[in-house]
């Protein structure tokens, strides 16, 4: 059976090569690598030279929904994979989604998740690879979604679906397609044990603009879809909870400030602890990953700097589907 990688492709030059590697790589035997390139201006295809992949070059800057449709409506393989430009397949990353696949049968969506150790040792990154982690597969058993950092569909299914949606909000292509593929009977698959290495090379700066753009394309489209409050992937009940508790300590701080009442303050603790309680199983990933000191590091970062770029992004996403109404 053979099976069609797909990846898209826009100014990723520093990793598109090691992501098109590893994939050639793979311990599985019959497949090929489709790279679809993006209008990109920074020397990606250069970095493809030499390799035996197929690249497909749009002509304008069409977005990695795009690009996924055109790299599936180019492929030949009975099962599409795909992944994204700065993803490091394991070697049997492509066996496992096949064998799953075949197991299954038609009307599945297999996906992966990232490893705990991202590619990239720095703690931003580490902090993002182990949050992502624990939270696509927390719910393994009926996910929410499948991202497409590491998703395998029969390729039949895939054209049946229509693809995904173009022109759409960034970075939620995935969700909203899993969503409506579900309603039309398919059903979501999540194996832990399938998983991609990211390349994140994240700063202070980069994790926390990834924080806020995700929190606000995200509230624009939950909001449109009513499910705001769900338990969703990235959009954990952790991650809420931890948001919400995040503002309550900054207001409890805010009264004590202005009505200089001290025993305002003694909710604070009380609040803490709730929100520790809420994000236990998070905190324990964080140790499995990196051990107490990174742990330690990641809960006062995700406690006390995480929720202001996310509760920032909800505000704007919020402001932006009432403007958009």
């Amino acid at each position: 059976m053979k099976l069609s990688i797909v990846i898209p492709n826009r100014n990723m030059a520093g990793t598109i090569g090691k992501c098109v590697k590893a994939a050639l790589a793979s311990e599985y035997a019959d497949f090929e690598v489709v790279v679809v390139d993006d209008n990109s201006s920074d020397g990606s295809l250069e970095a493809l030279t030499g390799l035996p992949c197929k690249v497909i070059s749009l002509r304008e800057n069409a977005g990695a929904a795009k690009a996924r449709n055109v790299g599936a409506g180019n492929s030949s393989g009975e099962i599409l994979f795909f992944t994204d430009a700065d993803c490091i397949l394991q070697k049997d990353t492509l066996s496992k989604i096949k064998k799953r696949l075949q197991h299954e049968g038609p009307g599945a969506v297999i996906g992966g998740t990232y490893t705990l150790r991202p590619f990239d040792r720095d703690f931003f990154s580490r902090f993002q690879s182990v949050f992502i982690n624990y939270s696509e597969t927390k719910n393994a058993a009926g996910p929410d979604y499948i991202a497409t950092h590491a998703m395998g569909i029969h390729s039949a299914d895939f054209k049946k679906s229509g693809g995904f949606p173009h022109p759409f909000l960034p970075m939620l292509e995935d969700v909203e397609f899993s969503h409506r593929i579900k309603r039309e009977g398919s059903r979501l698959i999540m194996c832990p044990d399938i998983t991609v290495q990211h390349i994140f090379n994240f700063s202070f700066l980069r994790s926390i603009s990834n924080a806020f753009r995700k929190s606000k394309f995200w509230v624009m489209y939950s909001v449109a879809n009513k499910d705001l409050t769900a338990d969703s992937g990235c959009a954990s009940s952790e991650l809420k909870f931890n948001a919400i508790s995040f503002v309550a300590m900054l207001s409890l701080l805010m009264m004590w400030r202005f009505a200089e009442a001290a025993p305002i303050l003694y909710a604070m603790p009380v609040i803490l602890i709730l929100n520790i309680i809420s994000s236990r199983r998070l905190i324990r990933a964080f140790h499995k990953a990196g051990g107490a000191a990174f742990a330690f590091n990641a809960v006062l970062y995700w406690i006390f700097i995480y929720p202001i770029p996310v509760g920032a992004g909800a505000i704007c996403g919020l402001l932006g589907r009432l403007i958009k109404r």
